[in-house]
C-alpha cells in the first residue's frame, strides 16, 4: 500500500472535526529502525493498531522492546492560525520519540541506549508542538509522523486517548492548574504558553462543600505576557473545615474558558489521646525455627513502657520501644497479652503469635519506594522514609514495611553469581539489622525473568542463590515482578501452568530459608491469578495494571475488585497496587497527588475495606498533616487488619454511588457508601437492601463518633468522589 492509500485508511477511522484530526489508528511495527522515521519509508506491509491501547491486547501479547506507530495524513491550510500545530499523544507506555517527515520533534524519558540509561514517563500526557512556518510541514500534503515507543515491561506502546492534531487556539495554550504551596498556601496558577501576549478575565467561588453553599465569588481581569504564569490567590473563610473553590478563566478574544477545581484538605479524625492505647492487629504468623519480630504499635503520652505477659521461652521484649523478638521450635498457636503504660496509666490487648506455613495472617502495612523515588532510591531515601515513619508517628499504628522496588541491583552478579547490590546501597545486611532493631521490617524487589521493568538484573536462573541473599540481608518481603519473563514465556504457551513455573520456581528457593519472606507476586493479574496465587505460597498478589494518581485510574482499579472477593483470607490478599496519597511521582520530580482530599478518603476505605496490602507510595519526609491524618486513623486500619481475613462485597451499584459491606470478626460489619458523583449528594437505603437486621449501631469510622441506633433506614450526606465509612452492630 502506497503511503496516499494508507492516509485513507487512516482517515477513514479518524474524526474531524474542528480542525482537529483525531488519529484512531496507526501503521505499526515492532523492532528498531531508524528508517522508520522516514516519509519515504515503505510500510504497505505493516500491520494496522489501535491507537488508544496497549500493543498487547492488539495481537502482540508479552512484547517488550521497540515499536513504531507511522501516520499519514494531509495538513490543511485551514488549521493554520498563526499558532502552532498541536500533536496530543495520549499516553507512551514506557518512553518515546516523536518524529515529523523524518525530523525529531520531542521526546520523552529515556532509552536503554541513551546516556543516562532507561527511564519510563509512561505516566505522562504527552503533547508536542510544530511552528506553522516549519520548512519541514507539506501543506496540502501527505505528510508522516512516526512515534519511536520503548516498552520495559509490562505494557506497552500508545494508549489511553486517541492522538490528534489541531491547530492551537489561545484557550488551548493556556493551562490552569490548583497549587499547594510547601508553606501550605493554596492558590490556581494560569500559565500563558503563546509567542503572544493573552488577555483575560477570571473568577473564582468558594463553596461550603457540606451544605452547598456559596460562601464568596470574586471576578477580576488578568494579563499573560508570553511564557509568563500568575498565581491567583484564593480567600480562607474562618470557622470552615471543608471547603472547594471553582475558578474559571476566560479568554478575552474568543470568549472561551478554562475551568479548574481545588477542595482543601480537611482533617476527620481527632488525634489519639495521652492515654496508652494498643493498635494495630490481633495476630501474626512465623514459621517454625524463623526469627519473629513483631513492634507494639501504640499511642500516648511518651514515654511509654512496653511489655508482654505469657510470652514463650526464649522471647523477650525491648522495654523501650516494643520490639519482641523470639524463635519458637513447635507449631501451634502462642496467646499473649500485650502491656503498655505512661504516667497516665496502663493498657492490655490479647495478641496471638501463630506458628505454622502461612505468614501475613493480616494484609501488610508499610511503604514502597517506587510511587515517589522510581529508579532513584537509595539507601539515604529508604532511611530518611524510615526515620519519618518512625518520628512521624505511623510505626505507632501497625505501618512496619519497608520495600525497596526496583533500582536497587548492581550491573553484574559476583564471579560466583551472587545478587549484589548497587553503590547507593553499600550495606544491605546493616540497613536491614537497624531497620530490624527499630522494630520496622525490610523489603526487596526482582523479576523472573533476567531483567527488571528498569532494566537491571533480575532473578532467572538464580533464584534460589537470590533467596539465600534475601535471607542473609534480613529480608522480610519480596515482590516478584513478571516484567522480562516475557522473553522466557514460551510464546503461544497459554496454559495455566506456563505462567505460575516461575513463580513455583521462586515458592521452592524461598520454603527452603530460615527467614520468614512474605511472597508478593506482581503479574498483574494475569491468569486470574487470585484463583491459583495460593498454590504457589503467594500472599499477596497483584490483580491489576499499575494505578496512578488520578480518580480514573484509582476508579477503573478500585470499583472492579468484585469477583475476587471470595479468594481473600488470612495470609492471601487481593493486591490492587499501592497507595497513592501524599507527594509521589515516580522520580526525582514529586508533585501532591492528583486526588482531592475526599477522593483520598475514598481510597483509603476502598483499600481497607478490599483487605489489600497498605504500601504508601510518596515521600514519608514530606508528609503533610492531612496526609498523616489520612494514614492514622486506628478504626480504619482496624477493618483492614481484622483478623477474620474477609474482603469487602459490592452489594448495591447505581449510576452515580456504591455500597460495599464488609464481615467483621466481632460480628460486625464495615460498610462504605461511595459517592461516584460529581455532585455531593444525600445517599439512603435501607437495612434489608445490605440483609442485615433492621436495627443497626452505627459508628462513623473516619470521624471516630458513635452516631446512635437507626432502624430500617440510613442516610449519610457524601461529598463528590467522596465517602462515609460506617460500622454497624445489631442492636
Amino acid at each position: 500500500m502506497k503511503p496516499l492509500l494508507a492516509l485513507l485508511l487512516v482517515l477513514a477511522v479518524s474524526t474531524v472535526h474542528a480542525q482537529k484530526f483525531e488519529l484512531r489508528t496507526a501503521r505499526f511495527s515492532i523492532g528498531d529502525n531508524p528508517a522508520y522515521s522516514q516519509l519515504n519509508y515503505d510500510d504497505s506491509k505493516w500491520s494496522e493498531i489501535k491507537t488508544n491501547v496497549n500493543w498487547e491486547e492488539q495481537g502482540y501479547p508479552q512484547y517488550d522492546g521497540y515499536g513504531w506507530y507511522r501516520f499519514h495524513i494531509v495538513m490543511p491550510t485551514t488549521i493554520q492560525n498563526g499558532n502552532p500545530i498541536r500533536f496530543l499523544l495520549g499516553k507512551a507506555d514506557d518512553a518515546c520519540e516523536v518524529f515529523f517527515n523524518g525530523v525529531l520533534i520531542g521526546k520523552s524519558g529515556s532509552f536503554p541506549t541513551d546516556k543516562d540509561g532507561y527511564k519510563t514517563t509512561w505516566d505522562k500526557l504527552l503533547e508536542f508542538r510544530i511552528d506553522p512556518t516549519s520548512k519541514y510541514i507539506k501543506w496540502n500534503e501527505v505528510n508522516l509522523i512516526s512515534v519511536r515507543v520503548y516498552d520495559g515491561g509490562g505494557n506497552g506502546g500508545l494508549f489511553e486517548e486517541y492522538p490528534y492534531i489541531s491547530s492551537l487556539e489561545k484557550i488551548d495554550a493556556i493551562t490552569l492548574d490548583p497549587v499547594t504551596a510547601a508553606d501550605g498556601k493554596h492558590s490556581f496558577q494560569v500559565k500563558n504558553t503563546l509567542n503572544t501576549p493573552v488577555e483575560g478575565t477570571y473568577s473564582i467561588t468558594c463553596t461550603d462543600e457540606d451544605d452547598l453553599s456559596v460562601i464568596s465569588k470574586t471576578d477580576n481581569n488578568i494579563s499573560l505576557g508570553i511564557n509568563e504564569s500568575k498565581a491567583i490567590a484564593v480567600p480562607l473563610p474562618k470557622n470552615k473545615t471543608h471547603i472547594s473553590y471553582t475558578c474559571t478563566f476566560t479568554e478575552s478574544s474568543t470568549k472561551k474558558s478554562l475551568t479548574a477545581h481545588l477542595v482543601l484538605p480537611y482533617i476527620l479524625t481527632p488525634k489519639p489521646g495521652p492515654e496508652p492505647k494498643i493498635n494495630g492487629a490481633a495476630v501474626s504468623g512465623v514459621r517454625i525455627n524463623s526469627p519473629f519480630l513483631y513492634k507494639i504499635p501504640a499511642t500516648g503520652k511518651k514515654p511509654l513502657r512496653y511489655s508482654a505477659e505469657n510470652l514463650p521461652a526464649g522471647f523477650k521484649v525491648n522495654p523501650l520501644n516494643g520490639v519482641i523478638t523470639g524463635q519458637l521450635a513447635q507449631a501451634g498457636e502462642y496467646k499473649i497479652t500485650l502491656v503498655v503504660k505512661n504516667s497516665l496509666g496502663t493498657v492490655k490487648k490479647p495478641f496471638s503469635i501463630q506458628c505454622g506455613n502461612v505468614l501475613a495472617l493480616t494484609p501488610p502495612m508499610g511503604w514502597n519506594s517506587w510511587n515517589c523515588w522510581g529508579l532513584s532510591v537509595s539507601d539515604e531515601k529508604l532511611k530518611a522514609s524510615a526515620k519519618a515513619m518512625m518520628d512521624k508517628g505511623l510505626i505507632d499504628h501497625g505501618w512496619a514495611y519497608m520495600n525497596i522496588d526496583d533500582g536497587w541491583e548492581d550491573e553484574q552478579r559476583k564471579a560466583n553469581g551472587e545478587i549484589a547490590a548497587n553503590k547507593k546501597f553499600p550495606d544491605m545486611k546493616k540497613l536491614g539489622d537497624w531497620l530490624h532493631s527499630n522494630g520496622l521490617k525490610f523489603g526487596i524487589y526482582s523479576s523472573p525473568g533476567p531483567r527488571t521493568c528498569g532494566g537491571y538484573l533480575g532473578s532467572y536462573q538464580h533464584e534460589m542463590q537470590d533467596a539465600s541473599t534475601y535471607a542473609s540481608w534480613g529480608i522480610d518481603y519480596l515482590k516478584y515482578d513478571w516484567c522480562s519473563y516475557d522473553q522466557i514465556h514460551t510464546k503461544g504457551d497459554e496454559t495455566l501452568e506456563s505462567y505460575k513455573k516461575p513463580y513455583e520456581v521462586m515458592r521452592d528457593a524461598l520454603v527452603q530459608q530460615k527467614r520468614d519472606i512474605v511472597f508478593s507476586l506482581c503479574q498483574y493479574g494475569m491468569k486470574d491469578v487470585w484463583e491459583w496465587g495460593e498454590t504457589v505460597n503467594g500472599n499477596c498478589w497483584r490483580t491489576t495494571g499499575d494505578i496512578t494518581d488520578t480518580w480514573k485510574s484509582l476508579t477503573s482499579i478500585g470499583f472492579n475488585q468484585t469477583k475476587q472477593y471470595p479468594f481473600a483470607k488470612p495470609g492471601r490478599w487481593n493486591d490492587p497496587d499501592m497507595m497513592i496519597v501524599g507527594q509521589v511521582g515516580w522520580g526525582e520530580h514529586l508533585h501532591n497527588t492528583r486526588l482531592t482530599p475526599d477522593e483520598q478518603y475514598t481510597h483509603v476505605s476502598l483499600w481497607s475495606l478490599l483487605s489489600a496490602p497498605l504500601l504508601i507510595g510518596c515521600d514519608l519526609s514530606k508528609l503533610d498533616d492531612f496526609t498523616l491524618n489520612l494514614l492514622t486513623n486506628d478504626d480504619v486500619i482496624a477493618v483492614n487488619q481484622d483478623v477474620l481475613g474477609k474482603q469487602a462485597k459490592q452489594v448495591r451499584v447505581t449510576s452515580t454511588y456504591q455500597v460495599w459491606i464488609k464481615d467483621l470478626a466481632d460480628g460486625s460489619k464495615a460498610v462504605g457508601i461511595f459517592n461516584l458523583g460529581d455532585n455531593s449528594d444525600v445517599i439512603r437505603f435501607y437495612w434489608s437492601e445490605l440483609n442485615v437486621s433492621k436495627t443497626q449501631q452505627v459508628r462513623d469510622l473516619w470521624r471516630q463518633q458513635d452516631l446512635g441506633a437507626f432502624t430500617n433506614m440510613f442516610a449519610t450526606r457524601v461529598p463528590a468522589h467522596g465517602v462515609t465509612l460506617i460500622k454497624i452492630t445489631a442492636k
